[in-house]
């Protein structure tokens, strides 16, 4: 194993992605290392595809992507029948990606008026190296090719295949370099063209096929009157999520969307779920197909290797054991999550509110009730009532929320919690998920609801006597109580996760508020993770200072919920200016600097990009600006008499519900006019 540089490379390259499969290169183009590469289902397919001419330099003058996702990268051969010092000759390759396949199209040009005489050499390499490998900076050693005839290289390692084709034969291959040469000869005025196509095979199966490339499960979202940065989002959100959707193979009807390009390419219990539920307003095909594919995983035994036990929803699957720079090692089905099983009530919930038919609802309410049973039987570790986790493996996470890296749970002078740990936001989806499924049991005639609505005000009143404490500043709520009971003090993002779950009074959400938008918490561009005054706060800190994008959206939406917009809308507005900062592709999680400094957000290294809960917040975003909620069996629709300044004169559409479009409009006051389907009455709030 030879080590790499890791560099921050997704946000200068360019990232493709069809799902399973992806490509991340360098600016101009080319695969050279690092973490460069073709992806395919977990692994490496191609370490390096590099275009040169030998004794040439290349210089990289524009890059452009097309409508049906395809990049062109254009380099100028400096020297090649130049006549004055203006360009003549150039090198355009234009890269399309599809499921298992990358393609290359290269065009030489010369647009001299002299012969361009010129030797192109196509390299690359192979190594499978698994994902987790490449992220920790790491790579395997490059395989030997073989010639597969006289047009194509083959790279083999136990049941992983790869080759690389060319049309038309090229005049040199060598599969010792994994070079092919071709000799080129043109006149003035005259091009050439090659295609390179290399695809990948898994003798075992591909874990997740992708869906067909039109197979979108929702509608696209379309703010249109005017230039908006909320419409640009929005708009490369809708691709960019495209190109993350998955299908289950149990059931290729049912698609999901993986978390995120390039790490997390696979299904994720909680990642998926969030995705899904911020998708609602466009529709609710998505939302059906998360909540199937995870019920067909829902845990049926202890499994202590696994995590797993009867009803628990799971956190990830691989197609391989997954070995972390932390020392982990995580088998490729994965329980160890405390919140995807409350979010996948709650997103059952939510989805039958928003239109899903009942007969898919109440296939689904075995699942819900087996969920249900986990909450109750196995996520109270020590009888106090609240769901907690703890590394059973001691080779699994060690933090079982959405912040899972290591250090993501500390005191406010910056030690880290010991486990068992009880995080305040899954108590907070714990109290959603049972209020929720007892209205789904009492809407479909099942037992249970009362005992449900009992447990979820229990909790209530148990997180209010464990989870507050206060400062000089007044009262908030804690990150977390530890292994010892002991509240763990810090002031981070967590706390926005428990707006409009119902866990908190009206006074309790505006202390909450309070929290959030001090210059502390709010970067200019969204919410720190954790405070700055924190000991532990850093900027760059995966958990502890970072900005995640979706993580700032469910507070926006909480905040909105609760009726506390003029919280909510600062916070919105700093991502729609942190989206433009990123040319609309919001990634993963980006650097906690202050706006006051920064006249852009700062990148955070190998961030994803895109992230489908990254991508998926511009709808919950919208949703939170519009106020609009949804009641599809009660038939009513709810949304706000106005729009903050900076959203007048606009047009949304794209926005369903049960199936039907919903058309709002904004005018140049910011009123909101909405026009529901046939059969809904609407609702306006101040």
């Amino acid at each position: 194993m030879e080590a790499i540089d890791l560099q921050p490379f997704l946000h200068d390259a360019r990232l493709s992605v069809a799902a399973p499969s992806f490509c991340a290169s360098r600016p101009d183009g080319r695969f050279a290392g690092g973490a460069d590469g073709f992806f395919h289902g977990d692994r490496r397919i191609l370490s390096r595809l590099e275009a040169t001419v030998p004794g040439v330099p290349n210089a990289p003058v524009a890059t452009a992507e097309g409508p049906d996702g395809s990049t062109t990268f254009v380099t100028v051969l400096r020297g090649l029948a130049e006549r004055t010092a203006d360009p003549a000759t150039t090198l355009e390759r234009r890269r399309e990606l599809a499921p298992g396949r990358l393609t290359e199209r290269y065009t030489v040009h010369n647009g001299g008026d002299l012969t361009a005489r010129l030797r192109l050499d196509l390299r690359a390499e192979s190594d499978f190296a698994a994902m987790d490998t490449v992220k920790a900076g790491r790579a395997d050693t490059p395989l030997t090719a073989g010639a597969d005839g006289d047009d194509a290289l083959r790279w083999s390692r136990g049941p992983l295949t790869a080759v690389l084709a060319l049309t038309p034969a090229p005049d040199h291959l060598d599969p010792a370099t994994g070079t092919a040469g071709y000799d080129i000869e043109l006149a003035p005025g005259q091009s050439w063209h090659a295609v390179l196509e290399c695809t990948a095979e898994h003798a075992e199966g591909d874990l997740f096929p992708a869906p067909l490339a039109d197979a979108s499960p929702w509608r696209a979202p379309e703010v249109t009157g005017r230039e908006h940065d909320l419409g640009h989002w929005l708009a490369r959100s809708h691709q960019d999520l495209r190109g993350l959707l998955l299908t289950d193979p149990l059931s290729p009807a049912d698609t999901f969307l993986g978390a995120g390009a390039p790490w997390f390419l696979t299904l994720f219990g909680r990642d998926s779920l969030w995705a899904a539920r911020m998708l609602l307003p466009l529709g609710t095909e998505l939302a059906a197909g998360t909540l199937r594919t995870l019920a067909r995983r829902q845990g049926r035994a202890v499994d202590p290797a696994t995590e797993e036990q009867p009803g628990k929803i799971l956190h990830e699957v691989r197609r391989a054991e997954q070995h972390l720079d932390t020392g982990a090692h995580l088998p490729p089905c994965y329980f160890g999550t405390a919140d995807a099983t409350p979010l996948w009530l709650v997103l059952l919930h939510d989805a039958w509110r928003w239109g899903l038919p009942a007969d898919q609802v109440e296939d689904l309410l075995p699942h819900a009730e087996a969920a249900l049973d986990w909450l109750e039987r196995y996520a109270d570790a020590d009888g106090d009532g609240f769901l907690e986790y703890v590394d059973s493996t001691g080779s699994g996470l060690s933090n079982q929320g959405w912040k899972d890296s290591s250090d993501s749970i500390r005191f406010r002078d910056g030690r880290i919690a010991d486990a068992p740990i009880a995080l305040s936001e899954v108590q907070a989806y714990a109290h959603e998920a049972a209020v929720k499924a007892a209205d789904l049991l009492e809407a479909f005639g099942r037992p249970g609801a009362e005992h449900w609505r009992q447990w979820a005000e229990r909790l209530r009143e148990r997180f209010r006597d464990a989870f507050w404490t206060e400062d000089g500043n007044g009262r908030y709520p804690v990150v977390a109580l530890d292994g010892d009971k002991r509240r763990v003090d810090s002031i981070a993002s967590n706390m926005g996760h428990l707006l409009g779950t119902g866990l908190l009074d009206a006074e309790e959400s505006a202390l909450v508020a309070a929290r959030l938008t001090a210059p502390g918490m709010d970067s200019g561009y969204g919410l720190r993770t954790l405070d700055a005054a924190a000991a532990g706060f850093n900027p760059l800190g995966y958990h502890t200072g970072s900005v995640w994008p979706h993580d700032s959206a469910i507070a926006v939406h909480g905040l909105a919920k609760a009726g506390l917009h003029e919280a909510a809308e600062p916070l919105a507005a700093g991502l729609v200016r942190a989206a433009a900062g990123f040319d609309h592709r919001l990634p993963e999680l980006f650097g906690g600097h202050p706006r006051e400094h920064y006249a852009r957000p700062v990148p955070y290294p190998a961030s994803c990009r895109p992230q489908a809960w990254a991508a998926a917040s511009a709808v919950t975003v919208l949703q939170s600006l519009l106020g609009l909620e949804a009641d599809a069996p009660g038939r009513r629709l709810t949304v706000r008499a106005r729009v903050p300044a900076g959203y007048e004169s606009l047009r949304i559409d794209g926005l369903t519900v049960a199936g039907l479009p919903i058309e709002v409009t904004t005018d140049h006051t910011g009123a909101v006019r909405m026009r529901a389907p046939e059969g809904f009455t609407v609702t306006v709030v101040d």
